[in-house]
């Protein structure tokens, strides 16, 4: 189970859904506060799901205030890079670009990726903190060798 753990978290950054600040996250996390890193993540997903329902009404107003959308699209791109959630964090800079030069269809667009990116990161380390919960506490305080 604990070598299944391992290969789950080596793909996710094999794949380059995840990178080094989520090993940094890792390392934080003792036997004292064992689900260190779920919880951090929890608090992700839940903070990041009310910026996109955000950002998701600025876009269904169409008038595009470019400056608000790029507000709550830095307040993403930063949660995103707390945890290390690579792929998010290239979509929302690209989202910023189309914001920084006025691209509306751009916008929409990149944020359509954006928002894939997150649902698949989601469910992936939803899967990965199922199956660590199940190994035992050692392996989700560990970084892999």
């Amino acid at each position: 189970m604990q070598r299944q753990v391992a290969l789950i978290k080596k793909s996710l950054f094999d794949q380059g859904y995840l990178d080094e600040q989520f090993m940094e996250l890792e390392e934080l996390q003792d036997d004292a506060n064992p689900n260190f890193v779920e919880e951090v993540a929890t608090l992700y997903f839940k903070d990041s799901i009310r910026l996109i329902n955000s950002i998701d009404q600025a876009l269904e107003r169409g008038s595009f205030d470019f400056n608000r959308l790029d507000n709550y699209m830095h307040q993403f791109k930063g949660s995103s890079t707390s945890i290390g959630a690579s792929k998010v964090k290239t979509e929302c800079t690209m989202f910023r670009e189309y914001c920084r030069v006025g691209n509306a269809e751009g916008c929409l667009r990149i944020f359509q990726q954006v928002k894939k990116e997150h649902a698949t990161l989601r469910k992936k380390l939803e899967h990965y903190f199922q199956l660590a919960r199940q190994a035992g506490p050692k392996e989700t305080a560990r970084r892999s060798k």
